[in-house]
């Protein structure tokens, strides 16, 4: 039970007690009542309901309020909603929404995946097929080989290498490290959105290598996988360091003794987006000359962007 006995009590209806209410509060605070209105409750009965505290539930209707995670998981749960409907995910912000969460509730993976084909054929006007294998764009963490075998697949099949970093650095103006350091990750992914609509406006036949985090944003790689046939290149978390420390990168090392079970959480956070590619390559225990090779094999029948 979370309670609040020293928060003074903010009586239901009555005016804003404080002059500057935060606004990430404030919204909280609508968003509750709005809940507790929809669903017919006193608050003195959501209060109940929720075994919290009846004096920090008005302040948190008012906007006035600082709850824990505590709290708000309790009246989640008395209020029949999901935490984020509380805090305020935008697709919580319609009844469309909510009704479209619900059909997806408690689907499989390979359902989902069949459910965001079909939204994307009729909102993300992607490329067909033929015009997506055109365009080959492999993924995956750093030190893999996707900027190796990138421009050994373009320089064989007479179509332009893309590295999506450097086109990021001239849509941005400066470095990458440059991006992170004056604007923030966040700054980047926008960078990293627009390079990437460039080059597919740009490229209709090409092989692009894409940075590691670019699924990290949910419309880049919405838009990577509508319009590019992926390959998720991959290797073991150990031969991934060793590459890159061998290109004479020492970063991930630098002042971080637990670097290889950092990038083994960092390959595991995002094994699940990396799986939706069209095909996977590992090129674990390979030399990039035999890891060509095979890569080219398996590719061979799907892609023909050579002559």
């Amino acid at each position: 039970m979370d309670r609040f006995p020293n928060s003074p009590p903010a009586p239901e209806g009555d005016s804003d007690p404080t002059a500057n209410k935060d606004p990430f509060l404030a919204s909280l605070g609508e968003r509750t009542r709005a809940l507790r209105s929809r669903r017919g409750l006193t608050r003195k009965s959501l209060a109940k309901v929720a075994d919290v505290s009846e004096r920090h539930l008005a302040n948190v209707e008012m906007g006035v309020g600082n709850a824990s995670i505590q709290f708000l998981r309790q009246l989640a749960q008395a209020l029949n909603c999901t935490l984020a409907e509380l805090v305020g995910d935008e697709t919580a912000s319609s009844p469309e929404w909510l009704m479209i969460r619900e059909i997806l509730r408690g689907r499989s993976e390979s359902e989902l995946a069949q459910a965001r084909s079909a939204l994307a054929s009729v909102f993300g006007a992607p490329a067909s097929q033929a015009a997506r294998r055109q365009r080959v764009a492999l993924i995956g963490l750093r030190g893999a080989g996707k900027s190796t075998l990138g421009k050994m697949l373009a320089d064989s099949w007479a179509v332009p290498f893309v590295e999506l970093n450097r086109h990021i650095e001239t849509v941005a103006g400066c470095s990458v490290s440059e991006i992170h350091s004056l604007y923030g990750p966040a700054a980047y992914r926008r960078y990293e959105r627009r390079a990437l609509e460039e080059c597919i406006q740009r490229f209709p036949r090409a092989v692009i290598a894409t940075p590691g985090g670019v699924v990290s944003d949910p419309a880049t790689f919405n838009m990577l996988l509508a319009h590019c046939y992926t390959v998720w290149v991959r290797a073991s978390p150990e031969e991934h360091m060793n590459r890159v420390l061998a290109q004479g990168d020492t970063r991930p090392m630098s002042g971080n003794a637990e670097a290889m079970n950092d990038l083994r959480r960092i390959l595991e956070s995002r094994a699940a987006f990396y799986s939706k590619a069209d095909e996977v390559f590992d090129t674990s225990d390979k030399t990039m000359e035999t890891a060509f090779v095979a890569l080219q094999d398996q590719l061979r029948g799907t892609i023909r962007l050579a002559g």
